[in-house]
């Protein structure tokens, strides 16, 4: 059972207290403007690497095995850059939730290889878009709502608060997105999208259920991978496409690049690590914009120990 969950069953007022409070810390970073939330963001992460609270420890944990060649301080000076980062994603929360549509998509600045994502959705097999935990995901699934290509479909597991959970859902389906469960009526959606030849967004770097993956390779380490994208893919014959929202100075530049060929095999193994590897490419082009402190390898082969 979740922290959350149990606080609810035990203490429901203190839940509900925290609840509000949460929603109105959203609600005051959703007054300031972009480079004020970025800064107080920054603040929180250089306090969370002089505090080296858990968080901090799994960012060097995973840096450690993701980068063994690395030199030490450098790496140091990486997790130290990634939690300003992810605490710079969190704090701008409060436009990309909050703001009125139009105000948060002037935050796109700079797109590069959209002309790649039009071309996969002219195929009209569907769309899978790839969209790992970097740089600003939120803002790129309200994107591919408003480039030109359609209405989009996205899994959503809602949270344990029922007030943030309306508040997330209707952020992220306030310009036309499709919010799907992750269950399997949720799949049968996904797919009945694809043959539409619609767009899906998946994060592809969450650990799946041990039914729901296989392991493959990430950044040279056994990483439980979920299999979903290429049983959707195999069925419709969709294009895959990654894309991230990288952080820049003012605002933001959408991304799309084309994925390892291999993505497209019918071997799963082979078509997971490339899968792997292709997130490997992106997140390699702003490595201090990656969720480094996800516990990405908390499920191990058997006999294996998980590292944290």
């Amino acid at each position: 059972m979740h922290r959350w969950q149990k606080e609810v069953g035990n203490y429901p007022e203190l839940a509900r207290m925290k609840e509000a409070a949460l929603i109105l810390f959203l609600r005051f970073l959703a007054l300031l403007p972009l480079p004020a939330a970025r800064a107080v963001g920054s603040l929180f992460g250089a306090l969370c690497w002089t505090l080296q609270p858990r968080m901090a420890r799994t960012t060097l944990t995973n840096l450690s095995r993701c980068f063994p060649a690395m030199d030490a301080q450098e790496r140091r000076q990486l997790a130290k850059a990634s939690l300003k980062q992810t605490f710079q994603a969190i704090a701008e929360a409060g436009a990309v939730w909050l703001w009125p549509a139009a105000k948060t998509l002037s935050l796109v600045t700079e797109v590069e290889g959209l002309g790649l994502l039009q071309a996969a959705k002219a195929a009209n097999k569907g769309v899978l878009l790839v969209a790992p935990h970097l740089g600003n995901w939120e803002l790129l699934g309200l994107y591919l709502n408003v480039c030109g290509c359609g209405p989009t479909s996205q899994l959503y597991q809602a949270p344990d608060s029922q007030a943030l959970a309306k508040l997330i859902f209707t952020a992220r389906s306030r310009v036309g997105a499709k919010m799907v469960a992750t269950d399997n009526k949720g799949v049968g959606q996904l797919l009945k999208s694809l043959r539409a030849g619609e767009i899906v967004g998946i994060l592809p770097d969450q650990v799946p259920l041990p039914t729901g993956g296989e392991f493959a390779p990430f950044f040279g380490n056994a990483a439980l991978t979920m299999t979903l994208l290429n049983r959707l893919q195999q069925k419709t014959g969709a294009r895959v496409v990654v894309g991230y929202a990288k952080r820049v100075k003012n605002g933001f530049r959408m991304i799309f690049r084309e994925p390892e060929s291999d993505i497209y095999s019918s071997d799963l193994i082979t078509a997971l690590a490339a899968l792997n590897h292709s997130v490997e490419t992106v997140v390699l082009e702003a490595p201090s914009q990656y969720q480094w402190e996800y516990k990405r390898f908390k499920r191990q082969p058997e006999g294996v120990e998980p590292p944290y």
